[in-house]
């Protein structure tokens, strides 16, 4: 599993937040939220800084360049 990929189900789940729940900051469905979080679909730039921002954690983070969460 790519690290940004269980960072984002880790940042979910611990938010106690679902799918749809991120599906919506994202402007997307639940499925196309759920292709993110299962690799059939790669996150866009745009996403990821808006997931950033909403989780307030560091594109570095996401991204798997450090462990720090901000």
């Amino acid at each position: 599993m790519k690290i940004y990929i269980k960072r984002l189900i880790d940042l979910r789940t611990d938010s106690d937040l679902t799918q749809s729940d991120v599906a919506k900051v994202l402007n997307k469905s639940q499925q196309g939220y759920a292709h993110i979080e299962n690799g059939r679909a790669n996150i866009s730039v745009d996403d990821v800084i808006k997931l950033c921002k909403f989780y307030k954690v560091s594109p570095e983070y996401v991204l798997g360049f450090t462990d720090e969460i901000k």
